[in-house]
C-alpha cells in the first residue's frame, strides 16, 4: 500500500482552481483554459495516435519544472495551440510563472482536438486571453470551449457524427475532491455499456473503420486538491485514461490525440492509490455527462 505524500497542506484561500471558456460567435470552435493556484503540482500521458501539444514534455516527472500554471484545452487542431500564446501573456501580466533572472515564464500546457472546418474560424491568442479573463469557479460545461465544435461517432461513418461537448464532473471522498473536465471529440462513441454489450452478444456489426488521421481527440484535466507528487500525478494520469477507455468505443486510436494531464493542488494528505480510483471514476462520468446533454 503506498504511504501517504508528507509534504505539509497548504491552506492559502486563494487555492481555488478556476476555469475559463471563449466560445468563437459562429459555436463551430473555441478554447478552454483551467488555471491552478501557485506552486499546483502535474504532470500527464499521451495515449492517442495523434496529439497535438505544447510543453507537454515537462510534464514528464523527470524534467525540472515541478509546477504548471494554466492548462488550456482547445479546438483548432494545431493552429489553436496559439490560444496558449495569449494566455502565457496574461499570466506573465500578473507575474505568474518559473523564476528566471529575465523575469517569470508562466508554465502553459495546451492540447488540442480536430474541429476545422473550410475557412473556418480558429483560436488565437486573442481567445486564450478571453479565457483567462472568462475564469470562474464554479465549472461551466456543455457545448463551449473546447467543445463547441466536437463531436463523437467518426470512426463508422463521418456522416453519423454526432454533437458532443466538453464535460465535467467531481467525486469526493471525505475532504478529498477530484474533478475531470474532458473536451470528447471522439472517432468513437460515447458507451454506457450497451455498445460493449452488442459487442459480446456478437450483434453489434461496425461497418469498416474509416479513420481520418487527425480529425478527432479526446482532451482533458484531471485535478484534486490532494497532496501528490508529480510522480502520482503521473500514475493518476494513468488511470484518468482507463476512465476514458471505459466511456468510449472505441478509445486511443490511431487517429484520436487523447491527452490528459492530472494535477495536485496539495490541499488534503491522501495516497495515490485513492486518487486513481477517484479520477478513473470522474473521467468516465464526465465523458457520458456529455452524451446526457446532448
Amino acid at each position: 500500500m503506498p504511504s501517504v505524500n508528507p509534504a505539509t497542506p497548504r491552506t492559502n484561500a486563494i487555492d481555488t482552481v478556476r476555469v475559463g471558456h471563449w466560445t468563437h460567435p459562429s459555436g463551430t470552435t473555441g478554447c478552454t483554459v483551467v488555471l491552478f493556484p501557485p506552486d499546483t503540482i502535474a504532470s500527464g500521458e499521451v495515449r492517442g495516435g495523434a496529439p497535438a501539444t505544447r510543453e507537454f514534455a515537462l510534464l514528464d516527472p523527470r524534467r525540472l519544472v515541478q509546477h504548471v500554471d494554466a492548462v488550456v484545452l482547445t479546438g483548432g487542431s494545431a493552429f489553436g495551440l496559439a490560444a496558449a500564446d495569449g494566455v502565457a501573456a496574461e499570466l506573465e501580466a500578473q507575474e505568474r510563472g518559473f523564476a528566471t533572472r529575465a523575469g517569470v515564464v508562466p508554465i502553459v500546457v495546451a492540447m488540442s482536438l480536430y474541429d476545422l472546418q473550410v475557412g473556418g474560424p480558429r483560436p488565437d491568442p486573442e481567445a486564450g486571453r478571453s479565457a483567462v479573463r472568462a475564469a470562474r469557479s464554479p465549472v461551466r460545461a456543455g457545448r463551449v470551449g473546447a467543445g463547441a465544435g466536437a463531436t463523437v461517432g467518426k470512426w463508422r461513418d463521418r456522416e453519423k457524427a454526432q454533437p458532443a461537448g466538453i464535460g465535467h464532473f467531481q467525486v469526493k471522498s471525505g475532504e478529498l475532491t477530484v474533478d475531470a473536465l474532458i473536451a470528447v471529440n471522439a472517432a468513437g462513441e460515447i458507451d454506457d455499456g450497451s455498445i460493449a454489450a452488442h459487442v459480446v452478444a456478437g450483434d453489434y456489426l461496425p461497418s469498416p473503420v474509416t479513420e481520418s488521421g487527425f480529425e478527432n481527440t479526446t482532451i482533458g484535466v484531471v485535478w484534486t486538491n490532494g497532496i501528490l507528487d508529480k510522480l502520482g500525478c503521473r500514475q493518476v494520469a494513468e488511470s484518468a485514461h482507463d476512465g476514458l477507455g471505459r466511456a468510449l468505443i472505441p478509445a486511443h486510436s490511431a487517429s484520436d490525440g487523447d491527452a490528459l494531464v492530472v494535477a495536485a493542488t496539495g490541499m488534503v494528505a491522501t495516497e495515490a492509490s485513492t486518487v486513481r480510483l477517484l479520477a478513473t471514476v470522474a473521467v468516465e462520468h464526465a465523458i457520458r455527462s456529455v452524451a446526457i446533454g446532448q
